[in-house]
């Protein structure tokens, strides 16, 4: 049953990297939230069906953020079934979190435009926040950054600017039907990135580039689980590849100003413990 005060905005995935700062940023706005998580309640999970009723209900404007990516097997149906039944139970406005360069990206952002609702579609480069909130920091402190990608510039986007973006789309009129494809205002490969956090924390850093395999693995041994290790391997190894290679407007179109460097992300960043040995 629908309540019949459908006002509340849900925040999926509101423990992770976008999701925690969406929700800070609606809770510094004054509103209504219902934060979706399996230690939430209600609880939610995008592969129990069964909670999807209770976690909808009251709710207009919900940011889809799906675990552990768009590209995982499953989740493309996944996402058109919730969004249907989503736009069934009152939910007026969806905003979907999606990535550059990715097929089965594309046919979630095409699920969620079909499903009846006003939409935005917040289609991201690289996190910087990979480099220290999703596996990369261990690395960083240990002082030696193995991964398999190869020297292809990527302008990476740091999560506060996508987070500003997807606040701006749940809770602001103009937004319906726009697709912003967000990224930094430079290119640059990851061993150029580590780098830049050399830089900033006045570390030696060294980057080496290894197998895939070899990067499950060593997430796998920081505690990542490994369906989460193998997803991320598997766009390192679709997006790298020269599609992504290039900037884009979309930050500054959504909010009316340039996007965040990754120098100014490494600077904050060191600031804190985050990448101390």
């Amino acid at each position: 049953m629908t309540s019949q005060t459908a006002n509340l905005t849900l925040v999926t995935g509101a423990t992770g990297t976008t999701g925690r700062r969406v929700a800070e940023r609606l809770a510094a706005r004054g509103v209504p939230t219902r934060l979706a998580s399996r230690s939430a309640s209600p609880s939610f999970d995008w592969a129990d069906e069964g909670t999807w009723a209770a976690t909808l209900d009251g709710v207009s404007a919900a940011y889809l953020a799906y675990h552990p990516d768009l590209v995982a097997p499953g989740a493309v149906d996944t996402v058109r079934r919730f969004a249907e039944q989503a736009v069934k139970a009152g939910v007026r406005r969806l905003v979907l979190l999606s990535g550059r360069g990715e097929e089965e990206a594309r046919r979630g952002e095409e699920v969620v435009m079909n499903a009846g609702a006003d939409w935005t579609i917040v289609r991201s480069a690289f996190f910087a926040q990979n480099f220290s909130e999703k596996g990369f920091e261990e690395f960083i402190r240990a002082g030696v950054v193995a991964l398999p990608a190869p020297e292809v510039g990527e302008p990476f986007v740091d999560a506060d600017d996508l987070a500003d973006v997807a606040v701006a789309a749940l809770t602001e009129d103009g937004h319906a039907g726009q697709l912003y494809e967000v990224t930094g205002p430079r290119l640059l490969t990851f061993a150029e990135a580590i780098a830049e956090v050399a830089a900033a924390t006045g570390r030696d850093l060294e980057y080496h580039r290894i197998s895939r395999e070899e990067f499950i693995a060593n997430l796998v041994e920081y505690g990542l689980p490994e369906e989460t290790a193998s997803v991320f391997a598997d766009i390192f190894g679709t997006v790298l590849d020269g599609r992504n290679a290039y900037v884009t407007n979309g930050v500054e179109r959504a909010l009316g100003r340039p996007p965040r460097d990754f120098a100014d992300y490494a600077r904050d960043v060191a600031a804190t413990d985050a990448w101390t040995p």
